[in-house]
């Protein structure tokens, strides 16, 4: 039995957070867990500067509304539906994800929840649990599932550990750095190379 686990911002779509910052001109929203490791400050960030600017969920819609998968996304997902099974293990939010996930197929999903006012001022966030992504991948393995997993950035690194296989997908250099031991692909060919490779061992 084989699952791949894919993370969803940087590996399928752009980050929405570097689109919203281009929009609105707050540099300080281009920070992701590329740059801030630590899920927890990284959100309290946003949400200080989402009030500091009055910016609501109209404003993140308009922007999620407009975000299209990278090219070649759609037809990788294909790709490995048809051989294995697919999980997307994200840190977005159910309330940005759905755009995303009808043009993507309406692929699996997990990932965290925004707590918003009735003006769509975003309150506070709830997260499914700490470390979700590495814990999933865990409960997997213990279904007797073979794991591999790719993603692109710090938060990721849990679940490309927790797997049988995991592989960094074009990744910023610090990242490489700090985990050497992933192996990188930088486009979707070479991680479908790696995938195969992962589950013929």
């Amino acid at each position: 039995m084989k699952i791949v686990c894919l993370d969803l911002e940087g590996v399928l779509v752009p980050e929405i957070w570097i689109d919203l910052a281009e929009r609105t001109g707050i540099d300080a929203l281009r920070a992701t867990t590329r740059d801030i490791p630590d899920y927890d400050e990284l959100m309290q960030q946003r949400l200080r500067i989402l009030d500091e600017h009055d910016l609501g969920m109209v404003a993140l819609e308009a922007v999620i509304n407009d975000v299209r998968p990278f090219p070649g996304a759609v037809e990788f997902l294909d790709w490995i539906r048809e051989r294995y099974q697919l999980v997307i293990l994200s840190d977005t939010f159910y309330e940005f994800a759905r755009p995303l996930m009808r043009q993507l197929g309406w692929p699996t999903l997990f990932c965290h929840q925004l707590e918003t006012s009735p003006e769509g001022r975003i309150m506070s966030y709830r997260l499914r649990m700490r470390d979700h992504k590495r814990a999933a991948v865990a409960a997997f393995q213990g279904l007797n599932f073979r794991v591999v997993a790719s993603g692109d950035s710090y938060n990721d690194t849990g679940m490309l550990g927790q797997a049988d296989t995991g592989v960094l997908f074009a990744p910023p250099q610090n990242v490489v750095d700090d985990f050497p031991q992933f192996p990188v692909a930088r486009d979707y060919s070479a991680l479908k190379n790696a995938i195969e490779r992962a589950f013929q061992d």
